[in-house]
Order: structure tokens, then sequence, then C-alpha cells
């Protein structure tokens, strides 16, 4: 039987700007204009030679560091953008959950979006008549149905959208990042789905940085690497070769890592790690963690937020935070360059290996995001005032509680 997808020898090629000069203000933009000034460009491949095979009814991850090129690859699979070489044959009509509100018109309600998205998956009116209560069901905006849209949350137009592509039983259904953005329910509630697709006959494609999720739902992964298939296993051996090479980022374990030299305009420059006040990848539970992103940025912060998110050796998160959510750590006036950090008292994950995301931007929006950008290994250690909580039924610890008891 011949496969359901075949992609042979796929490569894309952005053409990149750069400005000769730094920032610009709006009077310098104008006069460079004018004067017809050109500004340096550069070819850049997302994606090189990139070719694997599809098997009907398989479910197939695809995972990698930011910038690998799965959304570029997700993205040429829907046929939203085309390859700059190579060829795709697909053999069954395709559903493509990439971004929220693709596919979907803002002025239209949300009964109508239904009808308008069904149309362009192929399906005919009939069809989609007979799943309009499963979709509404689902998504739960049943209040909303004859509401335009643009009024619709993020998370309200992604539960109709992710309801629309599962049930209305496209052959390959493909789906981005893009579920992290519904709440945790909801995400249980979209595997589980997106598991009784599977069981079908259906064919999945499935890129996410959760990696117990990519091993629960998908038997076989593809590791994309600087735009490149680096490996293409079962689930498991593919997880554990991109953790392998998420722990070779940290340089002789010295706790420090640098990015985006040689004049990028990107803003995170460095990072390091803290374990009571020394350089290191390895901490001890109960320690003070501190961690510091070095930064420079074209234009001027009114306020620099920094977010760390924690995860767990599958790629759960496990905690979140950033200090727009905590007194202090406002800037007292705009800065382009400095260091922010983020110190923990105590560190109140227990034993293992995690993994980090940081995001760094403005308060408004996010100037870079280093997803899985460094791993650390947090070690044991003996409680002064007893035992260590039993970590079968526990996520975190906390290091010094105060119990009383009344004899009354």
């Amino acid at each position: 039987m011949k496969p359901i997808l075949e992609v042979r020898n796929i490569g894309k090629k952005f053409r990149l700007q750069h400005q000769s000069r730094g920032y610009l203000s709006l009077r310098e933009r104008l006069v460079s204009a004018i004067r017809f000034e050109r500004n340096e460009t550069e070819d850049f491949w997302a994606l090189t030679d990139v070719s694997f095979d599809v098997q009907q009814g398989e479910s197939i991850g695809i995972i990698g560091r930011n910038g690998a090129g799965k959304s570029t690859l997700l993205k040429i699979l829907s046929k939203i953008t085309p390859p700059t070489t190579g060829k795709i044959i697909s053999r069954g009509r395709t559903a493509s959950l990439l971004e929220v509100g693709t596919g979907f018109h803002p002025e239209l309600t949300g009964r109508e979006n239904i009808f308008f998205n069904g149309s362009l998956l192929g399906m005919k009116r009939k069809e989609i008549k007979n799943k309009f209560d499963e979709i509404v069901d689902f998504s739960g905006v049943e209040k909303f149905l004859d509401t335009p849209l643009k009024h619709y949350s993020s998370g309200m137009q992604l539960r109709l959208a992710f309801a629309v592509a599962a049930f209305l039983e496209p052959e390959i259904l493909i789906i981005d990042e893009v579920l992290a953005v519904g709440d945790a329910e909801f995400q249980k509630k979209c595997l589980g789905k997106m598991e009784d697709v599977s069981k079908s006959g259906r064919t999945i494609l499935f890129v996410s940085h959760n990696m117990a999720a990519v091993q629960s739902l998908c038997t076989k992964s593809i590791l994309l690497k600087n735009g490149k298939l680096q490996f293409i296993n079962f689930s498991t051996e593919v997880i554990q070769e991109y953790f392998n090479q998420i722990e070779g980022n940290l340089k002789n374990h010295s706790g420090i890592l640098e990015f985006n030299q040689n004049n990028s305009t990107k803003p995170i420059k460095k990072i390091e790690i803290l374990c009571d006040g020394k350089n290191s990848n390895t901490a001890h539970m109960g320690c003070q963690l501190e961690i510091r992103v070095h930064f420079k940025t074209t234009t001027y912060l009114d306020a620099p937020v920094l977010g760390v998110i924690f995860k767990d050796g599958q790629g759960i998160p496990m905690i979140g935070v950033n200090n727009k959510h905590y007194a202090g750590n406002i800037a007292e006036h705009p800065i382009s360059e400095g260091c922010i950090s983020m110190s923990i008292p105590y560190l109140t994950l227990f034993e293992g290996v995690y993994h980090t995301d940081i995001h760094f931007g403005n308060g408004y929006s996010d100037y870079e995001i280093l997803q899985d950008c460094f791993e650390f290994t947090v070690e044991p250690l003996k409680f002064a005032s007893g035992e260590i909580p039993d970590k079968r039924f526990n996520r975190l610890f906390i290091k010094e509680i105060e119990w009383t008891l009344d004899s009354k």
C-alpha cells in the first residue's frame, strides 16, 4: 500500500533583510527610502532536503528546538506555503490547526464559521450538518454561536477550530503547538480526541514541546535540527536523543550559556544558572536557585519582563513565573542593555532532571522565546527537620512548614 503522505527532498528558502545600521527612527527611515538606500539581504534555508513517508493511520510526532523548521514543515504539508525545492504527494484530505483563527473569518458568527471552515476542508453542507451538534458540544461555545468570531477569546477560537478540524473527519490531521493556548483540561480533552482519531485509522502529524503527549500519542517521531531531518524512529528513542542534545548545550556543565552572538539582533545574549551563588547546572533540593538573563535590544524597554517555565523530564510544565506578577523588579528608567535575574530562596523541585523555557519581553509581547534552552539536575537532600515527602503523590515539596496541635 502506498503511503498516505510522501515528503521528498523538501527545502524552503527565505530571503532575510538586514539594515546596514541599527535601530532607525521614523525620520531616518523616510530619508533612507528617499535616497533609495538598499538593505543587505541574506538567503536563509529553514528546511533542507527533508524526506520521509507517513503510512495511513500513523501518528507522527515532530520535535526539535526553536528554529528547527517544525512550523515551516507543517505549513508546507498544509499547503499554506509552497516549498522551494522538492515535492509532496498527499493521498488524503488534510485539515490543519496551526494558528488560532486560521481558516476562520472574524466578521462571521461561530455558526457561520463552522460551515465556512468545513467547506474549506472540502466537506459538503450535509456532512457538516451531521457533525454540527458534536462540534458545538465539544467546543463549548453554544451560547456564543451567533456572535461574530472577532468577539471570541483566543481560547474560544481555539476550541472551535480544533472541534471543526477533528470532527469533520479529514484523512490527515496536522496540529501545531497551538494547543498550548488552551487550559490543562481542554488540552487533555484534545489529546483524548486525537487518540480517538488515530484509532479510527486516520493520520496525525503533531508538533509539541510536551514530550509526554508526543510519547503517548505518537508511535514514531521525527527530530528536526537546523532545518534538517536528523533522526526518525520510535518516539521513545527520538525523545531521548532530543533530551541528550539539550543536555549537551551546557558548556562543560558550567551553568553558563551564550546565545545570539555575532551581532545578532535577538536580545538574549547569555544565561547563567547559579545554585547557592555558584554557576552550575546541578542543584540540590532546597538550594537557592538564581537565573540571570543578559540582554541587549535595539530599542529601549520601560520594564523588561523575564518569564521562566520549569518542565519535568517529559516536557510537562511544573510551574511558570514572571516578574510582572511580583512587586519590584521594574526598571527606574528605559534601558536597552542589562541583566535581569530571578532568585528563588529555596528550590521546591524534587530530585530529577528538568528543562526550562525562557521568555523575554516588555510586558506586552515577547521579544524572544527560548524553549528547552537548558537542562539542569536537582539532587536529593536530606531534610534536617524530617523525611522527604513521598514523590509519588507530590509534584513539588515545601521545605519548612510550621505545625501546631491544640490539645483542647
